[in-house]
């Protein structure tokens, strides 16, 4: 790689990075919001009648270890404002 490409590389680093991260906690939010409409019954939340939920279980199989220890995960102030 040469000097232009590492300039580039900046630049592009110090323009987009931060729509990047946000981009991805916007995405995050929206999986937990998807999770918590479909799923949460697990959690003593009944939002969506059970069939439904059951029909999208095999799409959402993987992420649901994950997800639950997210949602059951103690939380601080120093979590809010990060």
């Amino acid at each position: 790689m040469g000097f232009l490409d590492r300039i580039r590389e900046v630049v592009e680093g110090l323009t987009v990075h931060g729509q990047s991260t946000s981009i991805l906690k916007i995405k995050a939010q929206i999986d937990n919001l998807f999770m918590i409409i479909t799923l949460g019954d697990m959690l003593g939340i009944p939002i969506l009648p059970p069939y439904y939920s059951l029909r999208l279980v095999p799409y959402v199989f993987p992420n649901i270890q994950n997800w639950k220890r997210y949602m059951l995960r103690e939380r601080d102030f120093t979590d809010l404002v990060s």
